[in-house]
């Protein structure tokens, strides 16, 4: 299955966390703020989206430019997941929020979204990330608990590599 990790980082924690979910999934890696088109989503099979979310629940800026290729791309018959950089502590009330523009594009669009995350171990108070009690995506919060990055991001790689052999 020919899968790209795509991207929107402002910091660098995306951005980090992007190049590790690369690596598992032997995946090419592109940052949205980059890209002049989305003519890139084509070529995929599987299309693995990470973003931050900023200021009250808002998409970080890159993926925010790059909202209207994906909008207009065909995702049909596409496998996407989701990662998206929150602090829990600091903006628990729309904590991952960014998360959910992506995935509305996407369903929209036709894609089958797979890797729905546990909200155990996150202390937040709201996410509109958050749907039939899952994150829509794997939730990262660098701020808080960066000492649970790498073992989210190997459980959760893990977790749609199942997925994905299940569904086969």
């Amino acid at each position: 299955m020919k899968t790209a990790v795509f991207y929107g980082s402002t910091n660098g924690n995306t951005a980090d966390a992007a190049s590790k979910i690369k690596k598992r999934f032997n995946a090419d890696l592109y940052d949205v703020g980059k890209l002049n088109s989305g003519d890139e989503l084509a070529q995929y099979d599987m299309l693995i989206l990470g973003t931050s979310t900023w200021y009250d629940g808002d998409l970080q800026d890159d993926w925010e430019s790059f909202m209207s290729h994906l909008k207009s791309a065909d995702l049909s018959g596409k496998i996407v997941a989701l990662f998206g950089m929150g602090d829990q502590e600091g903006y628990g009330s729309d904590f991952v929020n960014g998360m959910r523009f992506i995935y509305d594009a996407a369903i929209e669009k036709g894609a089958k979204v797979i890797g729905s995350w546990s909200i155990d171990g996150y202390s937040f108070e709201s996410s509109n990330s958050v749907i039939d009690g899952k994150f829509i995506g794997l939730a990262l919060d660098e701020d808080n608990q960066s000492d649970l990055t790498k073992s989210r991001i190997e459980s959760w790689c893990a977790q749609l590599e199942d997925e994905l052999k299940a569904s086969a």
